[in-house]
């Protein structure tokens, strides 16, 4: 039972260690910001969740104690890297696009990230109804 636990942990880490290489490798070689952005996104994700994986594996197989720490950083890092990511995509869209270059929102509503309030505030003047008498 031992060397099944044994082989289960390293395989997480074995795992974590090619989405890691992986991610690193397409940080590196995809051409553009937004192509980039995909890779790391997923090295955090399942490389560093394999690694946690592999430790709270290890920690109640050997240790014969449950750490509740993985648990938190892997918490964490699912509920950070999405809002990340959701940052330096608008990041990149306020310094490459412009309203002239962007495709057409397919609605009334523009771009969320290039409206200024007056632009909210036409918009929303122009979406209410006239007032019965």
């Amino acid at each position: 039972m031992e060397t099944i636990l044994e082989f289960l942990v390293a395989a997480f880490l074995v795992t974590a260690g090619i989405f890691g290489i992986v991610g690193s490798y397409g940080l590196i070689k995809l051409n553009d910001q937004m192509s980039r952005l995909h890779a790391p996104t997923k090295a955090t994700t399942l490389g560093v969740g394999g690694v946690l994986l592999a430790s709270m594996l290890h920690a109640a197989a050997f240790e014969k104690y449950f750490s509740y720490h993985e648990l938190m950083i892997t918490l964490f890092l699912f509920l950070t890297a999405p809002i990340t990511a959701n940052f330096i995509a608008k990041v990149h869209i306020h310094r490459q696009e412009t309203r002239d270059t962007m495709p057409e929102a397919g609605g009334d509503d523009h771009w969320a990230t290039h409206d200024t309030p007056e632009d909210e505030e036409r918009r929303s003047a122009s979406q209410t109804p006239p007032a019965e008498d």
